[in-house]
């Protein structure tokens, strides 16, 4: 099990490249993470809803994700609120406070243990990912996914720092002196991640740290700017681009309060013809070449958003100077006539006017369609793939389809702008080609294929670090406890 210091210091990527690495030596590794939060999520193959993070790690694992991968699943859906799924379907919303400090946790850790115990009778080993830091001494009584998951999964832990954030002694030295004699004795190691510069120049600092805490340092992982991995959730955000370059096709991804699955534009972000970047700023959103309206977990807030920033009337205006505009899932919503929420969905607001773009009108509803899906986009012959998370059903007039899934339409298009349900669905290459098409002079020879290039990613990491931590001592815990 690999756990934290804190947020943010690279568990889902160093679980990614052991998952990778586990899979080239000849074992049939699957990632767990007990509970996670997140916005950014997707639907297995058969039709339930896991953390993202997850199903890139299974992807990793050369495997399809499950449910059992991620059992419960908390989406942000206003403030201080979130949905809970379980199993792949939501339960209903709770507040911070009423999930964290509620009762109903004990229920929710036996529902954890069950999907880990049923996930270990398909593969070996489980690769399991704590969250946050392991010593919040208010929560760890109530914490379903950290070292009481890791006593129950019988599992070897091991401690990832972010070197890179500063302060690297003191957070494992605390984070280990803060643990209970039962947890300490589940430690069995020590990375340090994000290392910048020679790593060698740590090794009295690695003594050290031994010293203080009577636990091996396994590993100094370099700070690999240049491997890519998809990012978990929001906190990736602050490191995107946020504003336009000359010489390039500028794609503004509207940054919405409740942006939802923003690993729809990672392709984008990859393609060279490409500045992708994120802004709620109204006059860098009317300066770019094309605008996208990505997902939301709260659709009403979110346009109320736009009308109060100012971005409605700029996106407004770019449609009938027909620049390319594009909506997806909450987006593609926002682009109709009118969304409305008779039961309260989302907020006690029960109908909103939408931008007027898209003839399309919205009703929220309380069932949550989670599919998987392959289609054909626009006219083309390609077979294309992605998958569908919202809770609301849109009626159309005068249908003009986007899309053809079987023998169903999806979608709207009408001159230079298009919605879809559909996310990943710019992941297909016949969709890129067709959003640059207009800008000739950029063509390549070949389409970026994403898929080929997460595989170098996902490999070029597990060679990083098989170099720079000390697996043998990781695979004899796995023997022992296997």
């Amino acid at each position: 099990m690999f756990v934290g210091t804190g947020s943010d210091v690279g568990k889902s990527m160093l679980v990614t490249g052991i998952c990778r690495l586990l899979q080239q030596k000849g074992y049939t590794p699957a990632p767990f993470k007990a509970q996670n939060m997140s916005l950014n999520s997707f639907v297995t193959p058969d039709g339930l809803e896991i953390g993202r993070a997850q199903a890139v790690q299974a992807e990793a694992c050369k495997i399809p994700c499950t449910t059992d991968m991620n059992p419960i699943l908390l989406k942000p859906s206003g403030t201080h609120k979130s949905q809970v799924v379980l199993h792949g379907k939501p339960i209903g919303d709770q507040t911070i406070k009423e999930y964290f400090l509620g009762d109903h946790k004990a229920q929710l850790f036996e529902e954890a243990k069950t999907a880990f115990f049923r996930l270990q009778k398909t593969y070996n080993p489980i690769v399991l990912e704590g969250a946050g830091s392991i010593s919040e001494l208010n929560l760890k009584h109530r914490d379903i996914v950290n070292m009481r998951m890791a006593k129950a999964a019988n599992a070897a832990v091991y401690l990832i720092a972010d070197i890179d954030k500063g302060g690297v002694f003191a957070s494992v030295y605390g984070s280990i002196a803060l643990l209970e004699p039962w947890e300490k004795q589940l430690i069995k190691g020590v990375i340090i991640n994000k290392f910048r510069g020679d790593v060698s120049l740590f090794d009295d600092g690695k003594k050290k740290l031994e010293e203080l805490t009577g636990v091996p340092v396994l590993g100094i992982v370099p700070y690999a700017k240049e491997i890519y991995i998809e990012e978990e959730d929001s906190m990736g955000l602050y490191k995107k681009q946020n504003t336009l370059v000359a010489n390039s096709i500028n794609i503004v991804v509207v940054l919405l309060p409740y942006l939802s699955n923003y690993t729809d534009f990672n392709v984008l972000e990859k393609d060279p013809r490409v500045h992708l970047f994120y802004s709620s700023d109204p006059q860098h959103i009317a300066e770019a070449d094309i605008i996208i309206l990505p997902g939301s977990k709260n659709t009403i807030q979110d346009l109320m958003f736009l009308r109060e920033k100012g971005i409605a009337k700029v996106i407004q205006n770019a449609h009938t100077e027909q620049k390319t505009i594009i909506g997806i899932c909450g987006g593609y919503q926002m682009l109709g006539q009118r969304i409305e929420d008779p039961l309260g969905v989302e907020s006690a607001v029960k109908a909103i006017p939408g931008l007027g773009i898209l003839p399309i009108t919205t009703r929220l509803t309380a069932e949550k369609i989670t599919t998987q899906c392959r289609f054909t986009f626009k006219g083309y012959d390609e077979i294309c793939t992605g998958y569908e998370i919202h809770m609301g059903e849109t009626s159309v007039q005068n249908h003009a389809p986007l899309n053809q899934i079987e023998t169903q339409p999806e979608g709207y298009q009408q001159a230079k702008c298009w919605g879809t349900y559909i996310h990943g669905i710019l992941d297909n290459a016949v969709v890129i080609e067709d959003l640059l098409r207009d800008f000739s002079s950029l063509k390549k020879e070949m389409p970026f294929d994403y898929k080929a290039y997460k595989e170098e990613n996902y490999d070029a990491l597990a060679v990083l670090l098989e170099t720079h931590i000390d697996m043998e001592a990781i695979l004899s815990e796995i023997q022992y406890t296997s």
